[in-house]
């Protein structure tokens, strides 16, 4: 099992679409069982390519990072093991001089060894909250995750939860690499003048990139069914999340608001971020999608007035009208 995180060679900017979909292209010439995980990381199932290649799994990722680099001046890190869930973890082995590629242990006693010392928030779908919650009652580390009673993480988080983290402390991940397409999707990015610790200064960044996102798609008559938020810091190591839609949309408030919630959620304290970055993912035709109807009548006089604006944007030109907090800066858009 290969989880890979690409990277642009000497850059900090986020892949483009057309890039990502070409380095997907190159993993399926090593193996069809591809799971795209936008905007910059794929799962691959590469037993069925071992005896073809007459390599181990290690070996692969070596080929993928050398093709990666020499066709598209992207570089990656890699992560080996024998399922998802330690796959990503040695990915995101924040060890110093850490090699691009990372074998995770196969041996049970190795792999707990692995985990031990790592915080619950290394445990892919253990975010802030909910290590928090497991913080409260002394489970800070995925040592004491492992140790603690299937029976009492489930009081805490719920039967389901409790026993897919006690089964992730222990190295267990029995979720297969599920083959998808990945969904067509439009992005923006801003990178701060300097590194950022001001909460309220970056959310004026994600009103104007949701802003900008929502014009690109009510100009191409499209629909986003998610949103992912990605956070560079200035470490140049990143966060991304992705939250679903209540309802397919491309209006301004909606998307805003969605990007707040992201941010919020990563309760970044003190964190010195380098740049954001708001991707519409899951992309659908707005003739298909359906508006729930609403008696909130502020609701429909900011769709009248986002319609107004629009209708002089294509008059005038597209920065004819834009957020009060974006005037004074200059925003990339991907």
């Amino acid at each position: 099992m290969l989880y890979v995180r690409f990277r642009c060679a000497g850059a900090e900017g986020a892949l483009g679409a057309d890039t990502y979909e070409g380095l997907l292209g190159l993993l399926r010439e090593f193996s069809p069982v591809i799971e795209a995980l936008p905007p910059d990381a794929a799962l691959v199932d590469v037993r069925g390519a071992l005896r073809y290649f007459r390599r181990d799994a290690a070996g692969i990722a070596a080929l993928v990072r050398v093709r990666a680099l020499a066709r598209y001046g992207v570089d990656c890190t890699i992560g080996v093991a024998a399922n998802p869930l330690l796959a990503r973890m040695a990915a995101h082995d924040p060890a110093p001089g850490a090699a691009p590629i990372r074998t995770a242990p196969d041996d049970p006693g190795a792999v707990a060894d692995f985990l031990a010392r790592k915080p619950a928030t290394a445990l892919h779908g253990v975010g802030q909250a909910t290590a928090r919650t497991l913080a409260a009652y002394g489970l800070d580390s995925v040592e004491r995750i492992a140790a603690a009673p299937p029976a009492t993480l489930q009081r805490i988080l719920g039967a389901a939860a409790g026993r897919r983290v006690h089964e992730r402390a222990r190295g267990i991940d029995p979720t297969p690499v599920t083959p998808n397409a990945p969904a067509r999707s439009i992005g923006a990015e801003h990178r701060f003048d300097r590194d950022e610790l001001d909460p309220d200064a970056r959310r004026r960044a994600l009103l104007t990139l949701a802003h900008e996102l929502g014009v690109r798609l009510r100009t191409e008559s499209q629909v986003a069914r998610a949103l992912t938020l990605t956070v560079r810091y200035a470490d140049r190591s990143t966060t991304t999340r992705t939250r679903a839609l209540p309802e397919p949309t491309a209006h301004g408030p909606a998307l805003t608001a969605a990007a707040y919630a992201l941010h919020d959620a990563l309760a970044l304290q003190r964190a010195r971020v380098r740049t954001v970055s708001l991707r519409a993912e899951d992309l659908a035709s707005a003739e298909l999608a359906a508006h729930q109807l609403t008696f909130d009548a502020a609701d429909e006089k900011s769709r009248r007035v986002e319609a107004v604006a629009d209708r002089a944007r294509a008059r005038f030109g597209a920065s004819a009208i834009r957020p009060a907090s974006a005037l004074a800066n200059d925003w990339d858009v991907a």
